[in-house]
């Protein structure tokens, strides 16, 4: 039988939701010690293909065989008691608990009279040590660490139960280059171990450093299975989205580069920030590079007031400011898109309309507080155009859109407040590759219309392909600059790494 051959062969299958056609009639399979990645824009199936198998979705149609034998796979415990382990992108941590007892938690709801403390430490350790974050204390309650540092405990949590059959839903989302590195690594470790790995990731340069095959999904079906080593990124981008792809990075617009418009002299915030300085001029899009943990997202918190300064200054148009509210550094023309848009930047479950413009709603009311619905409906209705925000309608609630036109939104609720400095914090995180370069176009036509962009990226080929110029940042501090012609992966990494 064909399926013997697999470690998981998924054949014919089908799933709807509410009349919309999720997967129609998908095959999907991985052969043990295989890295097979699974790519696709927002909305092409892949959550939904690897949550059947991971026994959170029942599907409506097709077989799953596991080493040659059918299965049904009717809960995540069925699919873990047969090996399969899925880490999503929104992690699944119990922040109260330590780092010893999320990654052995499934012992521990076992509810034995009995445990054995130091040897569950001493065995969480092994597994840190394996992925070399040892650095990361087992009594540390998951909480008080970082994002990329809870994900590193999701994936030893993982690893604790013996999988089979690893499936990774954008595990690198929070990591900086050092730590993607060190994950390539142990991946290619467990494959050399017979480890069947499923990789879904929208960043291409991990596909082609990792993959041994690679299935894209559009709409809910299969468009191809290839050897990674058979097919070029543009090819790949072609299948996912259906049109060619000259340059992954957009060209940048003319745009003339004006006068310093934001300007941070050896800023001081919390243990995070210890010193920091950068600008950014009118037209000119500024990088801030440096390691997952080096003070770049905290550093840009201080400056729009969510986090108190202890010292330096901060300057708008020359002249020196305080800032200690975010309220000030809107008035002042600063605006921030956060780093989680879920949880800082959007409210999920209002309209479109209520998330763009509930903040400047000045804007739109009369001199008695009415909102002049048909001012609003016209300004959201040119944002929407001008961003290429797809949607059926402003009163939809923001959650019912896909990931990158959840991301335009919260760049439009960013403009409504006429903001003149704006500050992207990882602006394309979790978005797919198609809605990965509209971003960058809109990036690029913000300054070409005299924006001062700061743009945060954990990825360097970002940074690369669209700053001017760039700040890297190490434990805290700016330790470099570097113009056009010097930004290069390798400058990068020597900066971030403290070679330079």
């Amino acid at each position: 039988m064909l399926q013997s051959s697999y470690k998981v062969f998924m054949k014919g299958i089908s799933k709807s939701f509410a009349g919309v056609k999720a997967l129609q009639s998908v095959d999907f399979n991985i052969k043990s010690g295989e890295i097979h990645s699974l790519v696709g824009e927002n909305g092409a199936g892949k959550s939904t293909l690897m949550g059947i198998l991971a026994g959170s979705t029942s599907m409506d149609q097709g077989e799953i065989f596991i080493d040659g034998v059918k299965v049904n796979i009717d809960s995540p415990k069925t699919a873990i008691l047969i090996g399969v382990s899925i880490i999503y992108q929104e992690l699944a941590l119990v922040g109260d608990l330590t780092v010893a007892e999320n990654i052995f938690i499934d012992e521990y709801r076992k509810g034995s009279p009995v445990i054995n403390w130091n040897s569950l430490r001493r065995r969480a350790r092994k597994y840190l040590e394996k992925l070399r974050f040892e650095n990361i204390d087992v009594m540390t309650r998951t909480k008080d660490l970082s994002v990329a540092y809870q994900q590193v405990v999701e994936i030893c949590k993982a690893l604790a139960r013996n999988s089979s059959i690893l499936i990774l839903d954008e595990p690198t989302s929070v990591l900086a280059s050092s730590e993607v590195e060190q994950l390539m690594n142990l991946l290619d470790e467990l494959r050399k171990q017979g480890v069947a790995i499923i990789y879904i990731s929208h960043r291409l340069d991990e596909i082609f450093r990792i993959s041994d095959r690679i299935t894209v999904l559009k709409d809910g079906k299969l468009v191809d299975t290839v050897d990674a080593s058979t097919i070029t990124k543009e090819r790949l981008v072609k299948k996912m989205i259906g049109r060619t792809l000259e340059t992954y990075y957009p060209k940048r617009k003319q745009s003339n580069i004006g006068k310093p418009v934001l300007r941070v002299e050896h800023i001081r915030s919390g243990v995070r920030v210890k010193d920091v300085s950068f600008d950014v001029h009118e037209g000119e899009i500024v990088g801030l590079s440096g390691l997952v943990g080096s003070g770049r997202t905290e550093a840009v918190k201080a400056i729009f007031g969510e986090e108190g300064l202890d010292g330096g200054n901060i300057y708008i148009d020359g002249e020196k400011v305080t800032i200690k509210s975010a309220v000030k550094a809107v008035k002042l023309g600063i605006g921030l898109l956060p780093e989680d848009r879920n949880r800082e930047g959007l409210i999920l479950d209002l309209p479109v309309r209520d998330n763009i413009t509930l903040g400047a709603l000045s804007k739109f009311t009369n001199t008695i507080g009415w909102v002049n619905s048909k001012k609003e409906n016209k300004y959201l209705t040119d944002i929407v155009s001008k961003l290429t925000i797809t949607l059926a309608s402003l009163d939809d609630p923001v959650s019912s859109l896909s990931g990158g036109n959840q991301q335009k939104v919260s760049i439009a609720k960013v403009l409504a407040l006429d903001s003149r400095v704006l500050i992207l914090d990882e602006p394309t995180r979790g978005i797919d590759v198609g809605a990965k370069i509209e971003i960058f176009n809109i990036i690029n036509d913000l300054a070409a219309q005299q924006y001062g962009v700061v743009m945060i990226s954990s990825e360097m080929g970002e940074i690369i392909g669209m700053c001017d110029r760039v700040f890297v940042f190490r434990e805290g501090r700016t330790i470099g600059e570097l113009g056009k012609d010097s930004i290069n992966e390798q400058n990068l990494i020597n900066y971030s790494m403290g070679v330079m």
